[in-house]
């Protein structure tokens, strides 16, 4: 038999896909999904909620209401519920426990009830010039510096009192290059270490106040 009664092949049609196609509904489905996630990512980008900072350095035990803090607007994201919301009422009667830094956010686990700081405010008299490093929130080591020789021998060396207290208030005057030498620094002490403290402050000499480096 010849090659020419063989009947010629016939060319495959393309067919036009319906909506019974599941590769069609596939794709549309997931040229949809792709549209969403992107809008949720885009909307969630630009989110903003507002939040309360301070509004200067808040210490343990201090009063924390409206006039101690401001709003900013921030994207947190998925931390946002870790920190204090302006759109929400802001907790009553609550003191800081911890150092909160100017402008830092205020985390709602910064604060608390006053009953839960274990800490005293100590006044400490400043007999010398004060480092600029020395302000409202910063950590400061306490010394005991005794009196000059008083004739029994070698005067007696400085000996630590307390190690990173915090600092609460500085009451001295600014003499332009350094702070004059008369006034008195609050500090925050331990209930554990008032005993040490205030005999320090008793016994003859002076306390000397040593910022904390960094």
């Amino acid at each position: 038999m010849s090659n020419d009664a063989l009947p010629a092949p016939l060319a495959p049609r393309l067919r036009r896909p319906t909506w019974r196609d599941p590769r069609l509904v596939v794709g549309v489905l997931l040229v949809a999904l792709s549209v969403a996630l992107g809008s949720w990512v885009v909307a969630n980008a630009d989110r903003t909620v507002p939040v309360y900072v301070a509004a200067g350095t808040l210490t343990p035990g201090e009063p924390v209401d409206a006039d101690r803090l401001r709003v900013v607007d921030v994207n947190l994201g998925a931390e946002e519920t870790r920190y204090l919301r302006a759109d929400q009422a802001l907790p009553t009667e609550q003191v800081a426990l911890r150092v909160v830094a100017d402008g830092e956010l205020v985390a709602a686990a910064a604060l608390g009830a006053a009953d839960e700081v274990d800490v005293r405010a100590v006044a400490v008299p400043v007999s010398s010039g004060l480092s600029e490093r020395i302000t409202a929130g910063a950590l400061v080591d306490l010394w005991f510096v005794p009196e000059g020789d008083t004739g029994e021998g070698d005067a007696a060396e400085p000996a630590p009192i307390v190690s990173g207290v915090v600092v609460e208030q500085v009451d001295v005057a600014d003499s332009g290059l350094v702070v004059a030498s008369q006034g008195t620094l609050q500090v925050l002490v331990g209930v554990d270490d008032l005993p040490a403290v205030l005999s320090a402050l008793g016994s003859p000499g002076s306390v000397a106040v040593v910022p904390v480096v960094g």
